[in-house]
């Protein structure tokens, strides 16, 4: 016997006899708009004769029954109902939530949201740390397990790799930072202060800085992006299934190895930078190099050059962890992949920044 679907509009009776499945969707489809343009008192759903029902045909066969209780109509069933209504009972409600949203104050449940998501993400940050501070102190009892080429690897490829862009970079802010100080200081007879100014700010601050966001950008965003890959590939979790620690082979050697480039990129863009306010001071002022050498060694002090130089590994321990650990978090798909490296990326930058104002909140204090 074929399916079919027999209706009483007037008395509002809808008669199914044997098995419904996908393909007689729209035989059931026209019986129920039959019904429902007749908009019976009453809807009587005869199942004596019906046999099974493919998901589709009983989720419409539901929906129906439904739509005619919610428009003030009975609607009850004869015989034994769809295997699947029972499923269906235990799914939400998509419109209770909605309800319940509207009736509360929207921004106070947005606020509410927001703080719970920052205070997760601070708590998954720290867990994470945590973790790699356990692995890093792991390690250090066995120098075999602390995969030094790895490391080498890294370090090779986000710090000397990275020299070119950091130096350019350094030397042109440097010419920069020099013409605008020049041009300030002319008004007052003091260019000479133009060399104080391009040190001091280029050891202290701009050098460290400047490098910590170009390698937020082009390492952060590495990190993040060779992890998600990974994760995309079930390479991490077969990393685990061999019974290694992904935080031991993928986490802990990118961290130290951005803690030895960072050092020495500072390194680099401290003397890019002083190599640019040499030029543009030689240019503009006419400052012989001589004398540039000799103001520069009176305004540097013991402190300057290490106040820069402090802050470099802690900044590429934020970038790293923030690179790693956005690349760990990414799932199932390629879009995810490209938000997180984009978070990472982000997230990095504001670490360092944040990170620059309190150290430079520190050093105010302990006078350094």
């Amino acid at each position: 016997m074929a399916f079919a679907a027999e209706t009483d509009a007037a008395a509002g009776r809808l008669r199914l006899t044997d098995d419904c499945r996908m393909a007689d969707l729209p035989v059931l489809a026209d019986a129920l708009a039959g019904l429902r343009e007749a908009a019976p008192r009453e809807l009587q759903v005869d199942l004596t004769h019906a046999g099974e029902f493919d998901i589709g045909p009983a989720w419409l066969l539901r929906t129906a029954l439904e739509q005619a209780r919610a428009a003030d109509r009975s609607a009850r069933i004869e015989g034994q109902p769809p295997g699947h209504f029972a499923f269906f009972d235990e799914l939400p409600d998509p419109g209770a939530g909605a309800a319940a949203e509207s009736q509360a104050d929207s921004w106070l449940i947005r606020f509410g949201r927001a703080i719970d998501y920052r205070v997760g993400n601070s708590i998954t940050s720290l867990g994470f740390g945590g973790r790699t501070l356990v692995t890093a102190a792991r390690v250090s009892t066995s120098l075999r397990r602390l995969r030094l080429p790895s490391i080498v690897r890294h370090a090779y490829e986000t710090g000397v790799q990275a020299i070119p862009v950091v130096a350019v970079i350094a030397f042109l802010i440097a010419i920069i930072l020099a013409y605008i100080g020049a041009q300030q200081l002319r008004q007052f007879g003091a260019e000479i202060f133009t060399v104080d100014l391009v040190a001091i700010g280029v050891l202290r601050e701009l050098g460290v800085l400047l490098t910590a966001i170009m390698v937020a950008g082009r390492t952060g965003s590495a990190y993040a992006a060779e992890l998600g890959v990974m994760k995309l590939n079930d390479e991490v979790d077969a990393l685990e299934s061999l019974g290694l620690d992904p935080f031991e082979v993928l986490v802990l050697p990118r961290v130290l190895g951005l803690v030895i480039a960072m050092p020495l990129l500072t390194i680099v863009a401290d003397a890019m930078g002083l190599a640019g306010g040499a030029l543009l001071t030689t240019l503009l002022i006419d400052l012989p190099s001589a004398q540039y050498l000799a103001r520069l060694d009176s305004a540097i002090s013991d402190t300057t050059f290490w106040a820069g130089l402090i802050k470099a590994p802690v900044f590429g321990v934020l970038i790293a962890l923030t690179g790693t650990m956005r690349g760990l978090q990414v799932r199932e798909s390629s879009r995810e992949l490209g938000r997180l490296t984009t978070v990472a990326v982000v997230q990095a930058i504001f670490l360092v920044i944040f990170a620059d104002a309190l150290f430079a909140i520190f050093f105010l204090e302990i006078d350094f």
